[in-house]
C-alpha cells in the first residue's frame, strides 16, 4: 500500500472492533450474507455449497477480521484448507478463526510476490483492491496463485453519481489525518443522518437526471440520498457502532480508488481468465473468473 493512513485506518478499525458484523455474515437470513452470496452469484446456500464442494484450497484474501473466511469454512467441504491473509488485522482474524481447524491466518501484503502462499482452487478477494493503491497489480498477483480451472471472486467500488463522488472525497480529505476517535465522532454524524432518513420509511419517485448521475426509479429516501448524494449508512440489522464504523471505513482510508464494469473485466482479459459471472450495483462491481 501507498505510504498514508490506509493501514492504520484498517488496523485501529479492526483491533478497536474485531466482531464488526461477524455475527451477521454468518447469519443466512441478513442483509449482508444475501449481500454476499447473490452478488456472486448463488441464489441460496446450497447453490454455494455446491460450487464450494471441489474447492480444495481456498484463499481469503485481505481477510479482514475473519467473517467470510468463517462463511467459506461453512459451506466448503469439511476437508478443505483454507487461509486468510491481511496486512493489518491478521492477529484479529487469528483470534476470531482459532477454533476452526481448517484455517490458518497470517500477515500478507497484497502488492507483493505472493508465491509463498501456494495455489488456490478458489481466491476470495473482496472489497478489498480498491484500498491496496494498485489494484490492477494485486490482482495479477492473485491471479497467479490459480490452479487449473481454479477461479477469482473480485469486489471492487465503483465509479458513483459526481455528486456523491465530490463530497465523499471532501469528506475523506477533512477526516484523513484525524485521529481514530475524532474520525469516528464526525462519523456518529453522517451515521445520524442515515439513521434519520431511513426511519422515515418514505419511497420516492424520481425522475432520470443524466448529469447528476441519477437512474429513474423508485427509491427508499435514505438510499436515494445513499446512492447519488453521500455515503450515510444505516442498517437496523446492526449495532449502532456498527454502523458508524462502517461509514469510517469508507471515510478515513485514503487509498480508496473507484472503477469502471469495462475496467474490471479488463483485468480479467489481461490476466487471461474467462469471466463466469458479473454484478454490478449501486456500490460496487462484482467478477468471477476462471484460469483455463
Amino acid at each position: 500500500m501507498e505510504s498514508n493512513n490506509t493501514n492504520k485506518s484498517f488496523k485501529e478499525k479492526w483491533e478497536k472492533n474485531p466482531s464488526l458484523v461477524f455475527e451477521q455474515t454468518l447469519d443466512e437470513n441478513s442483509d449482508i450474507f444475501k449481500w454476499i452470496t447473490t452478488r456472486n452469484g448463488f441464489a441460496n446456500t446450497e447453490a454455494l455449497s455446491i460450487y464450494l464442494a471441489d474447492k480444495k484450497t481456498i484463499l481469503d484474501a485481505g481477510c479482514g477480521n475473519g467473517r467470510v473466511t468463517a462463511l467459506l469454512q461453512k459451506y466448503a467441504p469439511n476437508n478443505s484448507k483454507i487461509l486468510g491473509v491481511d496486512l493489518n488485522a491478521d492477529v484479529v482474524a487469528k483470534e476470531n478463526l482459532k477454533m476452526f481447524s481448517n484455517i490458518s491466518v497470517q500477515k500478507a501484503n497484497l502488492l507483493d510476490d505472493l508465491s509463498n502462499l501456494g495455489t488456490f482452487d478458489f481466491i476470495y478477494c473482496q472489497e478489498v483492491l480498491h484500498h491496496t493503491g494498485n489494484p490492477q497489480k494485486s490482482f495479477k498477483n492473485l491471479s497467479n496463485l490459480l490452479n487449473k480451472n481454479g477461479e477469482i471472486a473480485i469486489y471492487v467500488y465503483k465509479i458513483k453519481a459526481p455528486v456523491r463522488e465530490f463530497v465523499d472525497d471532501f469528506v475523506r480529505d477533512k477526516i484523513a489525518n484525524m485521529p481514530y476517535d475524532e474520525a469516528i465522532k464526525v462519523c456518529k454524524g453522517i451515521t445520524e443522518i442515515g439513521k434519520q432518513l431511513a426511519s422515515l420509511n418514505i419511497k420516492i419517485n424520481v425522475p432520470e437526471i443524466k448529469v447528476l448521475g441519477i437512474e429513474e426509479g423508485s427509491y427508499d429516501v435514505q438510499r436515494f440520498f445513499y446512492h447519488f448524494f453521500m455515503k450515510c449508512f444505516w442498517n437496523d440489522e446492526y449495532y449502532y457502532n456498527d454502523n458508524v464504523v462502517i461509514n469510517y471505513d469508507w471515510y478515513h482510508p485514503q487509498n480508496c480508488s473507484r472503477h469502471t464494469t469495462e475496467e474490471v473485466l479488463q483485468w480479467f482479459v489481461d490476466n487471461k481468465l474467462s469471466v463466469v459471472s458479473q454484478f454490478t450495483d449501486f456500490y460496487g462491481i462484482t467478477v468471477r473468473g476462471k484460469r483455463i
